[in-house]
């Protein structure tokens, strides 16, 4: 009987340790809160990035790129669209022509696929021969063709005066061919729904469709700038050798990942979006349209940027850009740098450092493209 009350109570004695324990341990984890920096810092530098420049020679830079691209187009959805539409031509047709002196602007839609009408403005120089074409894919707002000039009221077209968001305008009067297409997901191609409630976009509902089928709303926007391009290489006096493309922050994204993905394209000058993804589209909030699935598995911004080498490449950023901050574009753009040093293509890369915040630096953007292209006005 005694050893019977001797089990027990060395029992009781050794629950009551084990909860004096568990107590501690509780306690002590209480003073250690959740940190999300912590915890999605960790993930980031668990991350693969398995096409992180580390080459030496240009042949380097050949295979990472023949290696590299394919992924990135598979992360965008970009080869789900050509296994979907294999040798798609698109077609267009102009709804209305005038003058406006110095140059002719034409309103455009084309079907970048069958069911997707994209409206565009074109701006055309007047004279004849052979000219550059420049895209200015715009970003987040109202008004998909104020870039165009082409204004919802006064005070649209007095704000678009004072920040130098009239990009196709600035364009067309270097003597470039322009074309100003609708960012899809804005305008026209918003759903029904946020036409109705005067939604000045549709992104959101755009990256829920996309990502139940395999795609994505960048992936989608650089398809339409390549048909863009095919068309207007067959319809318009482009020349084919001096094809650029430029916007601000929206537009910058799909500027930067259009010359990533088409190498048709000769100069890439976004504005207000290069940084690091870790940075800036994965800790600070934006639009539902910036998120590629997975991306860090295959390389940061910097790494996407070295795919347009040896082409020209000018990234354009301000100082005081709350959300695409100045330090992690550095170290970004230093990633670049590398993969264009050791591509023989150091002078076609180039970074302008507005003294501003989120803004297109136009002052940055033409003396660069313009370079680029030996043609003065």
């Amino acid at each position: 009987m005694r050893h019977k009350l001797f089990s027990l109570s060395a029992g009781f004695v050794l629950l009551a340790s084990m909860a004096a324990r568990a107590q501690a341990d509780t306690a002590a984890g209480a003073q250690v809160p959740y940190s999300s920096a912590l915890h999605f810092g960790r993930q980031y530098a668990k991350a693969e990035k398995a096409f992180s420049f580390k080459g030496q020679t240009a042949n380097d830079v050949s295979r990472w790129r023949s290696a590299f691209l394919p992924r990135l187009k598979a992360a965008l959805g970009l080869d789900k669209i050509e296994s979907q539409l294999p040798g798609y031509i698109p077609r267009a047709h102009m709804r209305s022509s005038e003058d406006m002196g110095a140059y002719i602007r034409q309103r455009w839609v084309i079907w970048t696929e069958p069911t997707v009408p994209l409206p565009m403005v074109i701006l055309l120089p007047k004279g004849g021969g052979t000219r550059p074409l420049v895209l200015t894919p715009h970003g987040h707002g109202k008004n998909p063709e104020q870039y165009a000039g082409i204004y919802l009221d006064e005070e649209e077209r007095r704000m678009v005066a004072a920040r130098g968001r009239d990009v196709a305008v600035q364009a067309v009067n270097l003597g470039y061919i322009v074309i100003a297409p609708t960012t899809r997901a804005f305008g026209e191609t918003r759903t029904e729904k946020d036409k109705r409630d005067s939604l000045p976009f549709s992104c959101r509902i755009q990256l829920m469709h996309d990502l139940l089928v395999g795609r994505t709303p960048v992936g989608d926007r650089v398809w339409d700038m390549s048909r863009i391009i095919d068309w207007a290489l067959a319809h318009l006096p482009v020349d084919k050798e001096k094809i650029a493309i430029t916007g601000n922050s929206g537009g910058g994204t799909v500027s930067l990942f259009a010359a990533a993905c088409d190498g048709r394209i000769a100069v890439a000058a976004p504005s207000s979006y290069f940084c690091s993804f870790e940075a800036s589209i994965g800790t600070i909030a934006h639009c539902d349209c910036n998120y590629i699935p997975g991306i860090l598995e295959l390389g940061e911004m910097g790494d996407v940027a070295g795919l347009i080498a040896p082409r020209a490449l000018c990234i354009i950023n301000g100082q005081k850009d709350e959300i695409f901050p100045i330090a992690a574009a550095r170290a970004e753009f230093q990633r670049a740098q590398r993969v264009y040093g050791v591509a023989g293509a150091a002078s076609k890369l180039e970074m302008y450092e507005g003294a501003g915040g989120h803004e297109y630096y136009k002052d940055g953007v033409w003396p660069f493209i313009t370079k680029c292209f030996s043609y003065p006005k």
